[in-house]
């Protein structure tokens, strides 16, 4: 008898010392799932972006010679952020727009070249997917070409050198992840040129003033007095950059201040102006073949006039006019509001800016170039 109780004694110390263990392997879960870091893998994730340059040269001996719309309602009352209304975002997923979104409102942050933009676990829907990891990259390609072609001003950015960071925290009982877009490996993600905020402050107020002077200019014109002198001032007043190695060549700083740059920097300096006198416009790429029979990437715009879509290639209206002469009307407007009908000869649309992005919609060209008769 005394050994039966002896032995319950013991059975019953250990089922105690059991639901005790039991009791502290929970609790120390508990508090782990919700105060420990749990174990932490990190990866990081960045984007492409190709050059888009194709510049036509014009032999003097021999003459002859294919997304941003941007809705300017009055935003301060409809409670709507001036991005909303664009164009490329318009076409993004919601996960992409949430990339694009916490980009555009931390500009101001982002001329330090090194701040943190912080997403948290709001992409934990799409890293537990199958591939969870491709498809964030994905859209953060896509989001992120959306951003730098909706926004020209973006210019001391260079987003290559931006990542989107993937920490995985595994507990005991799930796993959650944290991300976050930094400069990673590099001292910063500005384009090499700008050093600090003060200088790329700077160099937009030399922007801007460049711009007030020229809308001084227009302001009681037109929409295609506007346009076209628009146009003439960029091709008055910037030389294409042969050599390649001056800095800022690919974005307005080099267009509006410095006066030099390539394909890219006419476009979005076109882009920044026709922003500004609030007229509908988009930048498109692809690819052009010049009168030597030479085909290279390429971009121009689209604008919007009279409820129409023509396009603009101020780059080709602007050509390398080997031995010399001058710049006469004819080649200087060879390439201004012109139609499908007469782009579709030498350009050719993209519906990508990269290969890894996504497929853009643009506008549908007037098949017919603009009625210039009676307004130049």
């Amino acid at each position: 008898m005394k050994n039966e109780k002896g032995f319950i004694k013991v059975i019953l110390m250990l089922i105690i010392i059991a639901l005790i263990g039991i009791l502290v392997f929970f609790g120390y879960a508990m508090y782990s799932e919700f105060t420990g870091e749990g174990t932490i893998i990190l990866g990081n994730l960045e984007v492409t972006f190709p050059s888009n340059e194709n510049r036509e040269q014009i032999n003097n001996s021999n003459l002859k010679i294919d997304n941003t719309i941007v809705d300017y309602t009055d935003n301060t009352l409809t409670g709507i952020k001036e991005y909303e209304n664009r164009y490329l975002y318009k076409q993004l997923s919601s996960s992409e727009k949430l990339i694009y979104s916490k980009l555009y409102d931390n500009i101001e942050k982002l001329k330090t070249g090194t701040y943190k933009i912080e997403f948290g676990n709001a992409f934990k829907d799409i890293l537990e997917q199958e591939n969870g990891t491709n498809k964030l990259q994905e859209y953060y390609q896509t989001a992120i070409e959306a951003f730098t072609y909706d926004n020209p001003d973006i210019f001391f950015l260079d987003v290559t050198k931006m990542y989107i960071n993937i920490e995985t925290i595994t507990k005991l009982f799930s796993t959650k992840y944290n991300v976050y877009i930094t400069n990673a490996q590099d001292p910063t993600y500005l384009a090499d040129y700008f050093k600090s905020k003060e200088q790329i402050d700077k160099c937009q107020k030399e922007i801007e003033n460049i711009k007030e002077q020229i809308l001084a200019n227009i302001e009681n014109e037109s929409d295609f007095e506007k346009v076209k002198y628009i146009h003439d001032y960029l091709i008055d007043n910037i030389e294409y950059e042969q050599t390649f190695i001056e800095p800022n060549i690919y974005n307005i700083y080099g267009a509006l201040v410095s006066k030099t740059c390539v394909c890219e920097g006419y476009a979005k300096a076109l882009q920044y102006l026709l922003n500004e006198v609030e007229l509908e416009n988009v930048i498109v790429t692809g690819t052009a073949t010049n009168n030597d029979g030479k085909t290279e990437s390429h971009a121009w715009n689209y604008v919007k006039i009279d409820d129409e879509w023509y396009a603009i290639d101020t780059t080709w209206d602007d050509p390398i006019i080997v031995g010399g002469g001058k710049l006469t009307d004819k080649i200087k407007y060879r390439y201004f509001l012109k139609g499908s009908s007469t782009m579709s000869k030498n350009h050719f649309i993209s519906a990508k800016f990269t290969a890894d992005g996504q497929d853009f919609e643009v506008p549908k060209l007037s098949i017919t170039d603009y009625n210039m008769e009676g307004v130049e």
